[in-house]
């Protein structure tokens, strides 16, 4: 069943792109926003010795330095101003949505409308500094205890270079959380998952260019090479068609009197997505899985033997390490979803206007019913999400030379990005189509 919107998006042309210019001057901003971000992850912070830097990342690209390095776009590879990246934000907005889930006095700030959005925003700002602070002082004081052969990477690791180092990854990931806030407001939308997006595109060539390295250099079989090229296409076919599917709940509106007239019943659907909690889950499953490992850098040497074995155990390319990581995605994807979809206010929000789904009493027993086709939708998109992000890592299990970029995660967050900036465009098309028709129909009638 295609909507009216979607018939209309089919019949777009290269035609109505060139006559948009509202969404030419759109896109040229954005992207200007991400060519400040790309040279911003070039620009190093002082105090760091390059040359040891990297000799000391290429030791550790599967831990806790590979993984911000996958966000952050090589940012963290360069020890550059935005190593953090946008994560901390990220994780902010998912602590302040479970909170207003949970707490009373934020949920009766989000119900506010439009006030209530920007001051639950403000608190994800004041939580963004705080998260940044942690962790940019746990990265400072990472760096500024290593060695790398006998050379300290930071030759002058004081406290000047701790306040610094952790102001200056403050002040990046601050600069990126407005960048990503303008490219929302006059760019195309998406600004901080196209940000996000941008950093793991631009590392790409690189990493299919070193997986053929490692080819060359005999540490991957050709077999490995090619396997690992078919189940990365192989997967973004398969992403494409979970992430547009939805499960449609049709909804009844019955008939209504306007003067002396009967208007007919009107039928929709209530669309419901097999993934409705998008690229979270696994973002989030990791984040928490590097804890161990944040906590023993920042201790450096002194750290207890416990966090050691902790932090030994749960590595990349682990059997625990897989384990939690994929139960850690289930549990965030079910967590995740109950917070952002609310059967009972659908219910409550089709009872106002009329609506019922044939079959189930408006209300509480609608609410039950969502609920019940929501629940079993979430555990095909867990399920879904949990493959995808899982698969690869068997395979780097086997071969630790698979570069981190051709991971399942990477790959969701850029299939999915890339949908939702066509809808975004897509969406702008249909506005000026919608405008050029309502002009015209003016003008004739101006004519008569």
């Amino acid at each position: 069943m295609t909507s009216a919107a979607e018939q209309f998006a089919a019949n777009l042309s290269f035609g109505s792109f060139a006559k948009a210019e509202e969404l030419r001057k759109r896109l040229l901003f954005t992207l200007g926003a991400l060519i400040v971000y790309r040279i911003g992850t070039f620009i190093p912070i002082p105090g760091v010795n390059p040359a040891a830097f990297a000799s000391l990342f290429q030791t550790q690209t599967g831990g806790l330095l590979g993984t911000f390095n996958l966000f952050s776009g090589g940012a963290t590879e360069r020890m550059a101003i935005f190593a953090l990246n946008i994560m901390p934000y990220i994780s902010a907005s998912i602590i302040m949505q479970m909170l207003s889930a949970i707490v009373p006095s934020l949920e009766a700030v989000k119900k506010e409308g439009e006030a209530g959005r920007r001051q639950i925003n403000q608190y994800t700002r004041y939580l963004t500094v705080a998260l940044a602070l942690v962790q940019g002082f746990f990265i400072a004081t990472t760096v500024a205890s290593q060695t790398q052969n006998g050379v300290p990477v930071v030759p002058d690791a004081g406290p000047i270079f701790l306040i610094t180092t952790t102001l200056t990854l403050l002040g990046g990931t601050m600069f990126l959380v407005w960048l990503g806030e303008q490219i929302t407001a006059r760019g195309i939308g998406n600004g901080v998952s196209l940000i996000i997006f941008a950093g793991i595109i631009a590392e790409l060539p690189r990493a299919a260019a070193g997986l053929f390295a490692s080819e060359r250099a005999g540490a991957l079989p050709p077999f490995v090479v090619v396997l690992v090229v078919a189940i990365a296409i192989s997967l973004v076919a398969f992403v494409v068609f979970m992430e547009r599917s939805q499960r449609r709940l049709l909804v009844q509106y019955p008939r209504r009197q306007q003067g002396n007239r009967m208007t007919q019943g009107e039928r929709s659907h209530l669309p419901l997505k097999l993934n409705t909690s998008g690229v979270i889950p696994p973002i989030f499953a990791s984040s928490l899985l590097f804890l161990p490992a944040t906590a023993a850098g920042a201790i450096g040497n002194d750290a207890p033997g416990w966090l050691q074995t902790v932090v030994g155990s749960v590595s990349p390319g682990s059997w625990p390490y897989v384990l939690i990581y994929g139960a850690g995605i289930v549990f965030f994807c079910f967590l995740y979803t109950s917070i952002v979809f609310n059967p009972e206010d659908t219910a409550d929000n089709l009872r106002k206007y009329g609506g019922y789904i044939q079959g189930y009493r408006p209300g509480a027993r609608t609410a039950e019913y969502i609920d019940y086709v929501l629940t079993r939708l979430t555990v095909i998109g867990a399920a879904y999400l949990a493959f995808v992000c899982l698969m690869p890592e068997f395979l780097r299990m086997e071969y630790s030379a698979i570069p981190v970029y051709l991971g399942g995660t990477s790959l969701l967050i850029v299939v999915t990005v890339t949908l939702d900036t066509v809808q975004q465009i897509q969406g702008h098309l249909l506005a000026q189509q919608y405008e050029s028709l309502i002009k015209k129909s003016r003008l004739r009638g101006a004519r008569r």
